[in-house]
């Protein structure tokens, strides 16, 4: 039910953060995968080639949108033709007041994180409607439904992601395809390293976390794994959280 062995997959984001935790997880359960990165790091990725299991490395820039279908098109190649899974897990965050926010920061938050996901969520639902089976599974944040501070842009990209995910679920669901998004609560990541250097801020959020942690990117791949497998063959257009029970209170 949970075994995935075999599988192909395309992460984005993989060089680094959760999208580094997930190729980890992933390549450790079995699964073939290409990981797209703008980074030179994506050719750095540690352990490759694990039982068998290879790892393919692309470099790509996916605010170019001309771009994006070439992109797809290497990883899709890379896989020999078939993908199983898409995780959408690429994104930009900026942390200023809202009447300070420059428009092109805006634009690029927005594109990443809500448009290159749409299209690569098009390209790889046209090939998993051929196997009538696929997994999407897209990164919301648990901003995604509390309002953000400072981070106006990114949360309303996280609340675009959602709302893009039941919309793909509605159309989707009925050629196997499973739509979901992961709502990551406060992370140990590169990501929040100046929410937590910020003692006000810090004392803050440590305060509304139930749980009395930050979480992990490992915490977030156990789910992903889930969402992942014909266990949750049933689970379309949902937005699950993992926060250590921050959208609980």
């Amino acid at each position: 039910m949970f075994d995935i062995t075999g599988k192909h997959a395309i992460i984005t984001g993989g060089a680094q953060g959760l999208g580094k935790a997930m190729v980890k997880g992933f390549h450790q359960a079995g699964v073939e995968l290409a990981v797209i990165d703008i980074s030179d790091e994506v050719f750095n990725l540690p352990e490759l080639e694990v039982n068998d299991c290879k790892i393919h490395p692309i470099k790509g820039d996916l605010l170019d949108f001309d771009s994006i279908e070439k992109i797809f098109n290497e990883a899709l190649e890379k896989l020999n033709g078939r993908v199983d899974i898409l995780i959408n897990s690429a994104g930009l965050i900026k942390r200023m007041p809202a009447k300070e926010f420059d428009i092109e920061v805006w634009n690029r938050i927005m594109s990443l994180n809500v448009l290159s996901v749409f299209e690569l969520s098009k390209h790889a639902a046209l090939k998993m409607k051929e196997q009538q089976a696929g997994k999407i599974i897209n990164f919301g944040s648990i901003v995604s439904v509390i309002g953000a501070y400072h981070s106006s842009a990114y949360s309303a990209s996280k609340g675009g992601v959602v709302q893009l995910t039941k919309s793909l679920s509605n159309e989707w669901a009925q050629y196997g395809i499973q739509v979901n998004a992961i709502a990551p609560g406060y992370m140990e990541t590169t990501m929040n390293s100046d929410l937590k250097g910020d003692p006000v801020r810090k004392k803050q959020v440590d305060e509304r976390i139930p749980a009395k942690r930050w979480g992990t990117p490992e915490d977030v791949c156990g789910v992903a794994l889930f969402l992942s497998s014909p266990a949750s063959d049933y689970v379309s257009g949902t937005l699950l959280p993992v926060d250590g029970g921050v959208l609980g209170r």
